[in-house]
């Protein structure tokens, strides 16, 4: 299950927008959940709201009932797999979090993957894992020369590590289709820091659904 990941590089992978999971080892869903609305940029704090379970398309349609569009709420899904705790979020997520580094406070293991794929900068995919609230290790998954990429940040052992990785692969590579290296590079890290992300419940499956919302 390791490897899982892999499948975020397809196109809409997730939805239409890119992706944004988070996966945290030593949280519950609810846990999880709530210190993930406490890094939203809003001035306003934020409540978790369970709805229930959903599918990804049945939550995005609860949503548009809601807010009248999906792109003017914030909605998440959650689940387990492998040892992680997982939240996907919905809706209208492109730029409402600051860095997840906080969630990782009191010893938890969190990782960051997200791309916003609709973002016509454009903006590349990317990746950060964090520890007491610490960057242990991130990048550009794209790793080329895009948005101030020098390589892999963080602990410098570890950066130095996952670096190798990334070139045992091959990566980045001349010439390569940009979705293959997402792929290659997604197996690198998932490989490397043990993460799971299983594709079919994610998108068939019906979830612990919730929404973040004013408080």
């Amino acid at each position: 299950m390791a490897n899982e990941t892999t499948w975020l590089a397809a196109p809409r992978s997730v939805a239409f927008g890119g992706y944004h999971v988070v996966l945290a080892r030593g949280l519950c869903e609810q846990e999880l959940a709530e210190r993930l609305a406490a890094t939203l940029v809003y001035d306003a704090a934020h409540v978790v709201v369970p709805v229930g379970e959903h599918t990804g398309a049945s939550l995005l349609e609860l949503m548009d009932d809601a807010y009248g569009d999906s792109c003017d709420g914030i909605g998440m899904r959650l689940g387990c797999a492998g040892g992680w705790t997982y939240a996907v979020a919905y809706g209208g997520w492109q730029g409402e979090f600051h860095s997840p580094a906080p969630v990782s406070r009191g010893g938890v293991h969190v990782c960051l993957l997200e791309y916003e794929e609709e973002n016509g900068k454009p903006v590349p995919p990317r990746f950060g894992y964090f520890h007491d609230g610490l960057l242990v290790s991130g990048c550009n998954l794209r790793l080329d020369a895009s948005w101030g990429y020098q390589g892999v940040d963080g602990d410098p052992a570890t950066a130095a590590r996952v670096q190798e990785r990334f070139r045992a692969a091959g990566l980045p590579g001349p010439g390569r289709d940009q979705n293959e290296v997402d792929r290659a590079a997604l197996a690198v890290v998932a490989e490397f820091f043990g993460l799971a992300l299983p594709r079919d419940p994610i998108l068939s499956g019906r979830l612990a659904a919730v929404l973040l919302e004013p408080a």
